[in-house]
């Protein structure tokens, strides 16, 4: 079931998944605005299918919001970390849940950033396959210095940790291999993954392909973007 992503290493206590992402790592990390950013443009209630959901960080606080969550990760691992919410066992392309639809599809974490066209590719047709014709769908993008000025570092205060960049060295082809680290007192972790920059144009473009257009932004940098499905 889960696919071995290409450059995508991790080091750290417990289990890590093909992807390099830690299960405890990513049941620690707390789930910042991204919750209240998602709330602010859908009515209450609402059915949310979140891609990739890892260990329900985001998932949990939609579901105390009162949302109807779908999570899903191709990690049994992760989703055994999920409550409240229905879970579903699947590599996001590869998601295929038939005629059902939801008000909004959620695809943070940077995903759309994938090194891999093709994988893109899946990824946005597995939002537009599931979103309802008047819903929306959230992507998370990289923030417009995420490659540069580094070795960087923020505090995730709510969960007592140290999230560094510390570099991001081009491999041709607009990839460059990202390193990160996260350090709390009692253990520390390690990523390692494959990400392709996306200038505002080619994003819109491969939205374009998937049959999405953008709507808007939904947070001053830029990095939360609301999409509605429209024609391929």
């Amino acid at each position: 079931m889960s696919l071995i992503r290409e450059g995508h290493t991790g080091t750290g206590p417990g289990s890590i998944t093909p992807d390099g992402c830690a299960v405890e790592l990513y049941a620690r990390l707390s789930a910042g605005t991204e919750p209240e950013v998602i709330r602010s443009v859908l009515p209450p209630g609402a059915s949310v299918l979140e891609l990739g959901c890892g260990a329900g960080r985001v998932t949990h606080p939609l579901v105390e919001l009162g949302f109807a969550v779908t999570a899903v990760d191709e990690s049994a691992q992760m989703l055994e970390r999920v409550h409240g919410a229905r879970t579903v066992r699947s590599p996001i392309e590869e998601l295929d849940l038939g005629e059902e639809r939801f008000d909004a599809v959620v695809l943070g974490s940077f995903l759309v950033h994938t090194s891999d066209h093709r994988v893109r590719e899946g990824l946005l047709g597995a939002c537009r396959r599931h979103v309802k014709d008047d819903g929306v769908v959230l992507i998370q993008r990289e923030g417009a210095d995420y490659h540069s000025d580094l070795p960087r570092e923020r505090e995730d205060r709510q969960a007592g940790c140290t999230i560094r960049i510390l570099s991001a060295e081009p491999l041709g082809d607009g990839v460059d291999e990202v390193r990160a680290e996260y350090v709390f007192e009692d253990a520390r972790w390690t990523q390692t993954f494959r990400s392709r920059a996306l200038s505002a144009e080619r994003f819109e473009t491969y939205l374009g392909k998937a049959g999405l257009a953008v709507d808007r932004s939904l947070t001053p940098d830029g990095v939360w973007v609301l999409a509605r499905p429209g024609k391929p």
